[in-house]
Formats: C-alpha cells, structure tokens, sequence
C-alpha cells in the first residue's frame, strides 16, 4: 500500500523530512526515487537538517556516498544513479543498512534487490514548480506506522 502527502512549497517538503528524521532511529532506511530534478537531493538536505548533521549536505553523485556525523545519528547519503547492481554489490553498500546510522538512498529502485528487508520507499512526483506530491512504500510494519501516525492519506493505487 501507498501513502500519500501533497506538498506546495520546498518548506513544506522540509517539513515532512523533517516529520520522517524525528521518527528515525538505528538502522532507518529511506530508499528515494524520482525524476531528474524532483527534489531527491534537496529533500536529503532538510532530512539532515532536521537530524542536526552540521554543515552542508550535497549529492554524492560522484563520490556514491557520504558519511556525516555530529548529528542525532549518523547520517548515510548516497546516490547510486551512475551505478548497476553489481557494482553497488561489490562496494558493500548494503553494510550500510545495518550500521549505525540512518541511511539514505537516492535512486534506491536501481539497487532494490540489496535493500534491507524493511525500508521505506519515497517517490517524489514534480506537480508544478514548487510542488510535489510524496508517495510512501512502507515496507515493514514501523514504516507502516510512521504513515498513520504522520495521517498521509492511504492510496491503494500503486503508481
């Protein structure tokens, strides 16, 4: 099942990664998917953000991944766009999941086999210049309770 939220602004958008990075614990693994320039990057920033990762937070497009600390948690970025699975198998990624850590993958869909069993799926959806709407895949029954207990709005469609 999907959840769903609809934002209007780039406040709005922090503000649910923010939502999402106070429920976030040991182990939380947001796995993000969406078109080129539908916020991905900008949502991991506010994420972090909101999890107190000091400095800047910008996409590891090149570097695959980077570790930031001096948060509430470690914070995992990575983005494994220029990756194919085996790749991303061969580095390790997947260490990641069960670290420390929260960990956070944009374009997770390409290494979805090596995804930890529980997880949840964002996919962001560009629906005008500075809205968007965010769709939620929990996998795992406490991602299931972070959709109910922030009130997205349940769609039984999968996109």
């Amino acid at each position: 099942m999907w959840y769903v939220r609809e934002v209007n602004s780039e406040a709005d958008t922090a503000a649910f990664a923010a939502e999402l990075a106070g429920r976030a614990g040991t182990g939380t693994v947001l796995a993000l998917d969406g078109d080129l320039g539908a916020g991905k990057t900008r949502f991991a920033q506010a994420f972090a953000a909101a999890l107190g990762v000091p400095g800047v937070v910008n996409s590891p497009t090149f570097t695959i991944i980077k570790e930031y600390e001096g948060g509430r948690l470690p914070f995992y970025h990575m983005d494994v766009y220029r990756l194919s699975l085996p790749e991303a198998d061969e580095l390790g990624l997947d260490e990641y999941f069960h670290g420390e850590g929260v960990t956070l993958v944009e374009w997770a869909s390409l290494i979805e086999p090596l995804l930890p069993a529980e997880r949840l799926h964002l996919l962001l959806e560009y629906t005008g210049p500075t809205s968007r709407r965010l769709r939620c895949r929990p996998v795992g029954e406490q991602y299931a309770a972070w959709c109910r207990e922030m009130g997205l709005a349940p769609e039984e469609d999968t996109p």
